[in-house]
């Protein structure tokens, strides 16, 4: 029988953050607000809710969980200027916003996909020595041919002006996310999530800037790297070949039964994972 609320939801929190080029983003906060701080960043087409099984796992309650929406999902600021998010020190400058307003305490900083992008471009331009730790889940190292799986279809649709088009390249992307899909309402959800990003922002995406080699050689703090063994998007292995001729500290797991989001689809390994890597890195 339920006869007490969701632990879950027992504090959230939700406001507005002013990135320095006036873009509003949009941050949440869950979990135990006095936790030490984990810090998500989502990926490309995503917003906070991809981190349901996060904000709901018993493993990572005891954290303050923050999450936000990157600049042109989700409920954050969609400027119409291409400029905006080519520039990938804007994105950077984002996440600096929102750590300066949270005052998170040498947070953990999770960066799924495009997330991890926006992680090596806010070590490059800030440095490390702020953050407890970093972890890239099926992260995007550079946009390079030889580190991503070739879908020019899908990639032309998202471009696309023709909203028929754009609307099923973005169901054949999620899709792709996933080695086993997940549930139908779960997918509903988060194609209905992705339809909401800016179509400036996704045409532009592909040709931002990535300072992954000035930013992973800067990393001090513990990093660590995890990626589905079956990801159609990353390539995972070439991916962690680069990352470490960058910086050889780099510490990954790969997870067999998972593609691009191994934070959804082994979820509960996930969350201990995450959970053991928060307290690894607690003293730092």
């Amino acid at each position: 029988m339920m006869i007490m609320p969701s632990v879950a939801m027992a504090w959230q929190k939700d406001y507005t953050v002013k990135s320095p080029d006036g873009v509003d983003i949009a941050v949440q906060e869950a979990g135990n607000p006095a936790g030490r701080p984990i810090v998500f960043i989502h990926g490309l087409l995503g917003s906070h809710i991809d981190w349901e099984s996060q904000l709901h796992s018993p493993d990572l309650l005891r954290y303050r969980l923050i999450t936000f929406d990157l600049r042109g999902h989700g409920l954050s600021g969609k400027p119409q200027d291409a400029q905006a998010y080519g520039d990938g020190r804007r994105w950077a400058d984002d996440l600096r916003a929102v750590l300066e307003v949270t005052k998170a305490e040498n947070p953990v900083l999770v960066g799924w996909s495009l997330g991890g992008v926006v992680v090596s471009n806010y070590v490059a331009a800030y440095g490390d020595d702020e953050i407890g730790g970093l972890v890239y889940v099926g992260g995007v190292i550079e946009l390079k041919a030889e580190l991503l799986k070739p879908h020019p279809e899908v990639y032309a649709g998202l471009a696309s002006d023709d909203l028929k088009v754009h609307l099923d390249a973005m169901r054949d992307f999620l899709a792709l996310c996933f080695a086993t899909q997940p549930d139908q309402v779960t997918f509903e959800r988060l194609l209905s999530n992705a339809a909401m990003a800016s179509w400036i922002m996704t045409r532009t995406v592909p040709s931002m800037t990535v300072f992954a080699a000035e930013g992973l050689p800067r990393i001090k703090a513990p990093m660590l790297m995890l990626y589905g063994e079956k990801d159609a998007l990353v390539m995972a292995h070439p991916s962690l070949e680069r990352a470490r001729a960058l910086n050889p500290a780099v510490r990954s797991q790969i997870y067999a039964d998972s593609g691009h989001a191994p934070f959804l689809e082994e979820a509960q390994r996930f969350n201990r994972d995450l959970a053991d890597f928060r307290e690894s890195v607690s003293t730092r």
